[in-house]
């Protein structure tokens, strides 16, 4: 009995020192590195260094990848958290084809340094064109901003070699060709059409306003009813009259919160200061973005996603843009960011799981279509609708 009990003791001692050799196989997880962060601030201008930009995405990318980022205020204001060492601080609007600007800086653990609002202006990439109009000097914005605006004619707009140099295209209320056999317009002119369908296809953007609805959904100087003859975009996409009335909108809504955060207020009055414009009847919601309404009456809409499939394949923009490239930041929260980068920096981009294109969804190549009710250059002041429009300018 008592040599069963030494034995037993034996073998139990045994199996300990046996399992304590073992533990020397196995290690602990090594500790997560600790990121050492300090703050970059500064505040987001236009080109004339007076304007504060709302609503830009200003980013740093870390050596795996990883994008910190932050937006401007209202006031363009911003403070990003960003890991220490030297590194680019990006600064884009829109998807970051059009204007963006880049700057070299070192962040310094647990301390805040301050970019020179001289080195924070947003930069022009994009080449932007516009037509002239009888109603609308929206190139008179794009000016008072610090950036510039080609004067391209009507019937420079059946050259397509010739508007695809550019970016963007404003085609402002009232504008129309004249030639030697008289008055031209959109209606009269398939090729217009034609290669404005090519334009956005391929990566163009446009802005139009009021009467220039004829250049999206046919009509003479403007659109008259929903089945006017020629345009580009489906009647189904959208369908507008020109039966609008001489009047003030008040308490308009920007439904679009981006947008609203961006300009720093939410509801505005618009003044329509011609007798007669154009009133969105119906317009497909799948298609287009609402941005700023009435009781539900959109006016001013926006989409990505126009796309002709039989479309001739062009070069659109300009030589600065040929190495980036647009695409959608997968974030670890879902908060998913589009972001322009360098396209030689893709193949790490995408083992990280980004995706290509926007993260609105669309069309991954084609470009934007801005259609505002209102004008940008109305009789008097245009009050709030001028930073809304100073907004659709920098995010084409």
């Amino acid at each position: 009995m008592k040599q069963n009990y030494f034995f037993i003791l034996l073998c139990a001692f045994a199996l300990l020192i046996n399992c304590k050799g073992d533990e020397s196989t196995f290690s602990e997880d090594p500790a997560p590195t600790v990121i050492q962060t300090g703050k970059v601030e500064g505040k987001v201008t236009a080109n004339n260094g007076t304007k504060p930009i709302g609503g830009a995405i200003v980013f740093t990318i870390d050596s795996n990848h990883k994008v910190y980022h932050t937006y401007s205020d209202a006031d363009g204001n911003f403070s990003l958290t960003a890991p220490e060492g030297s590194t680019t601080l990006h600064i884009q609007t829109g998807d970051g084809r059009n204007f963006r600007t880049e700057i070299p800086v070192t962040v310094k653990k647990n301390e805040t340094i301050t970019v020179p609002v001289t080195e924070s202006k947003l930069t022009q990439v994009a080449k932007m064109a516009y037509v002239k109009g009888n109603y609308d000097e929206i190139e008179d914005i794009v000016t008072a901003l610090g950036y510039t605006a080609t004067e391209i004619t009507y019937q420079d707009l059946k050259n397509l070699n010739k508007i695809s140099q550019y970016d963007i295209i404003f085609l402002n209320c009232g504008s129309r060709g004249i030639t030697e056999t008289g008055t031209s317009t959109p209606s009269n002119d398939v090729l217009v059409y034609t290669n404005l369908s090519t334009f956005v296809t391929n990566g163009g953007s446009l802005y139009s306003s009021d009467w220039a609805s004829a250049y999206l959904v046919g009509g003479d100087t403007n659109t008259n009813m929903c089945n006017a003859a020629g345009g580009f975009i489906n009647d189904n996409l959208l369908c507008l009259k020109n039966i609008g009335t001489a009047t003030t909108y008040a308490n308009c809504s920007v439904s679009n919160a981006a947008l609203a955060t961006a300009v720093g207020f939410n509801t505005l009055d618009i003044t329509y200061d011609i007798g007669q414009w154009e009133k969105i009847q119906t317009y497909d919601s799948s298609f287009w973005e609402v941005l700023v309404e009435k009781n539900n009456e959109p006016l001013m809409i926006r989409t990505g996603n126009y796309n002709n499939p039989n479309a001739q394949s062009v070069a659109v923009g300009t030589a600065a843009n040929n190495n980036q490239m647009t695409i959608c930041h997968h974030t670890g929260n879902g908060n998913n960011i589009t972001i322009t980068i360098d396209a030689s920096t893709w193949p790490s981009h995408q083992a990280h799981g980004d995706t290509q294109g926007p993260c609105s969804g669309g069309n991954s190549s084609s470009g934007k279509i801005y259609y505002t009710t209102f004008h940008n250059h109305a009789t008097g002041n245009i009050g709030k609708t001028e930073p809304i429009l100073e907004y659709v300018i920098l995010n084409l």
